[in-house]
Protein backbone atom coordinates (compact mmCIF):
# COMPACT_ATOMS: atom_id res chain seq x y z
CA UNK A 1 0.00 0.00 0.00
CA UNK A 2 1.47 3.44 -0.62
CA UNK A 3 -0.18 6.80 0.16
CA UNK A 4 0.14 9.60 -2.50
CA UNK A 5 -0.16 13.32 -0.49
CA UNK A 6 -1.41 16.32 -3.09
CA UNK A 7 -3.21 19.17 -3.40
CA UNK A 8 -0.83 21.63 -1.44
CA UNK A 9 -0.08 25.30 -2.99
CA UNK A 10 0.08 28.70 -2.47
CA UNK A 11 -2.59 30.64 -0.85
CA UNK A 12 -3.79 33.74 0.33
CA UNK A 13 -4.92 34.35 3.89
CA UNK A 14 -8.83 33.54 3.74
CA UNK A 15 -8.29 31.45 0.88
CA UNK A 16 -9.09 27.42 0.73
CA UNK A 17 -7.54 24.60 -0.09
CA UNK A 18 -8.14 20.67 -0.47
CA UNK A 19 -5.72 18.21 0.76
CA UNK A 20 -6.05 14.41 -0.87
CA UNK A 21 -4.74 11.44 0.39
CA UNK A 22 -5.06 8.87 -2.15
CA UNK A 23 -4.35 4.89 -1.56
CA UNK A 24 -2.57 2.57 -4.10
CA UNK A 25 -3.61 -1.00 -3.56
CA UNK A 26 -6.56 -0.67 -1.15
CA UNK A 27 -9.52 1.47 -0.40
CA UNK A 28 -10.43 2.85 2.53
CA UNK A 29 -12.63 0.43 4.35
CA UNK A 30 -11.93 -0.04 8.02
CA UNK A 31 -9.49 2.94 8.36
CA UNK A 32 -8.34 6.18 10.38
CA UNK A 33 -6.43 8.78 8.09
CA UNK A 34 -4.94 11.68 9.72
CA UNK A 35 -3.15 15.13 8.47
CA UNK A 36 0.31 16.06 10.66
CA UNK A 37 2.17 19.40 9.39
CA UNK A 38 5.22 20.51 10.25
CA UNK A 39 6.35 23.99 10.40
CA UNK A 40 9.47 25.36 9.65
CA UNK A 41 11.31 25.03 12.16
CA UNK A 42 9.02 23.33 14.34
CA UNK A 43 8.25 19.86 15.36
CA UNK A 44 5.50 18.05 13.37
CA UNK A 45 1.66 18.50 14.80
CA UNK A 46 -0.89 16.85 14.78
CA UNK A 47 -3.90 18.42 12.49
CA UNK A 48 -6.69 16.29 11.61
CA UNK A 49 -8.09 12.59 11.64
CA UNK A 50 -11.07 10.82 10.03
CA UNK A 51 -12.43 7.35 11.17
CA UNK A 52 -14.52 4.71 9.34
CA UNK A 53 -17.62 5.28 10.61
CA UNK A 54 -17.72 9.29 10.17
CA UNK A 55 -16.42 10.47 12.93
CA UNK A 56 -13.27 12.93 13.06
CA UNK A 57 -11.05 14.96 14.47
CA UNK A 58 -9.41 18.29 14.97
CA UNK A 59 -7.00 19.98 16.58
CA UNK A 60 -8.40 23.46 18.09
CA UNK A 61 -6.87 25.70 15.62
CA UNK A 62 -8.66 23.43 12.80
CA UNK A 63 -11.72 22.98 14.36
CA UNK A 64 -14.74 24.95 12.15
CA UNK A 65 -12.43 25.43 9.21
CA UNK A 66 -10.83 22.05 7.90
CA UNK A 67 -13.64 19.25 6.92
CA UNK A 68 -13.21 15.91 5.28
CA UNK A 69 -14.85 13.77 2.73
CA UNK A 70 -14.21 10.59 0.62
CA UNK A 71 -14.77 9.82 -2.90
CA UNK A 72 -17.46 7.09 -3.84
CA UNK A 73 -14.76 4.62 -4.32
CA UNK A 74 -13.06 5.20 -0.99
CA UNK A 75 -9.90 5.29 -2.56
CA UNK A 76 -9.19 8.95 -1.37
CA UNK A 77 -9.68 10.78 1.16
CA UNK A 78 -9.64 14.52 1.36
CA UNK A 79 -8.99 17.29 3.80
CA UNK A 80 -10.78 20.55 2.64
CA UNK A 81 -9.15 23.51 4.60
CA UNK A 82 -11.16 27.01 4.58
CA UNK A 83 -10.38 30.31 5.98
CA UNK A 84 -6.99 29.39 5.97
CA UNK A 85 -4.54 31.79 7.75
CA UNK A 86 -0.40 32.14 7.60
CA UNK A 87 0.18 29.89 10.71
CA UNK A 88 -1.65 27.15 8.39
CA UNK A 89 1.70 27.10 6.99
CA UNK A 90 3.99 23.96 6.44
CA UNK A 91 4.09 20.49 5.10
CA UNK A 92 1.14 18.32 5.37
CA UNK A 93 1.66 14.39 5.51
CA UNK A 94 -1.21 12.08 5.38
CA UNK A 95 -0.99 9.14 7.21
CA UNK A 96 -3.11 5.92 7.82
CA UNK A 97 -3.93 2.88 9.71
CA UNK A 98 -6.28 0.12 8.51
CA UNK A 99 -7.63 0.18 11.63
CA UNK A 100 -10.16 2.79 13.70
CA UNK A 101 -8.25 4.24 16.50
CA UNK A 102 -10.00 5.00 19.83
CA UNK A 103 -10.34 8.85 20.22
CA UNK A 104 -7.22 9.28 22.08
CA UNK A 105 -5.04 7.36 20.02
CA UNK A 106 -5.36 10.22 16.91
CA UNK A 107 -2.94 12.38 17.88
CA UNK A 108 -0.10 9.55 17.99
CA UNK A 109 1.79 9.09 14.93
CA UNK A 110 3.41 5.90 16.18
CA UNK A 111 -0.16 4.46 15.41
CA UNK A 112 0.02 4.97 11.77
CA UNK A 113 2.01 2.17 9.32
CA UNK A 114 1.21 4.06 6.14
CA UNK A 115 2.42 7.58 5.12
CA UNK A 116 2.29 9.75 2.21
CA UNK A 117 5.16 12.04 0.95
CA UNK A 118 4.01 15.41 2.10
CA UNK A 119 2.70 18.04 0.33
CA UNK A 120 3.50 21.87 0.76
CA UNK A 121 0.97 24.62 1.79
CA UNK A 122 1.97 27.88 1.90
CA UNK A 123 -0.26 30.66 2.91
CA UNK A 124 0.89 34.36 2.27
CA UNK A 125 -0.44 37.49 1.03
Amino acid sequence: VQLQASGGGLVQPGGSLRLSCAASGRTFSTYTVAWFRQAPGKDSEFVAAARSGGSANFADAAKGRFTFSTDKDKSTVYLQMNSLKPEDTGVYYCATTWRRLITSSVRNEEEYEYWGQGTLVTVSS
